[in-house]
């Protein structure tokens, strides 16, 4: 089973929040504001590596038109995504 095939699970959008969910478990969501700030980002260990994170990211800055940016703290993760993001430049 692919997890990014979008008929395994939806997304779901609240003011400042993108969810994806499939039938059993929260796979990942991202809390952002307006300015394209990411406040946090969680994406469930079962599913991390899959292009997860990648994917909500994009969704902040198709919805905002800003580029992300990701508030401090900063987790070793995040350092991760943080050096993935500056590619997209």
């Amino acid at each position: 089973m692919n997890i990014l095939d979008v008929s395994n699970f939806e997304i779901k959008k609240t003011d400042g929040v993108f969810t994806f969910k499939n039938e059993n478990t929260t796979i990942g969501f991202v809390r952002f504001n307006e300015k394209g700030e990411v406040e946090y980002i969680f994406v469930n260990p079962i599913f991390r590596k899959q292009g997860i994170a990648t994917k909500l990211l994009r969704l902040v800055k198709q919805k905002t038109g800003k580029e992300i940016i990701l508030q401090e703290p900063i987790s070793p993760l995040g350092s991760k995504l943080l050096n993935s993001l500056n590619k997209w430049k």
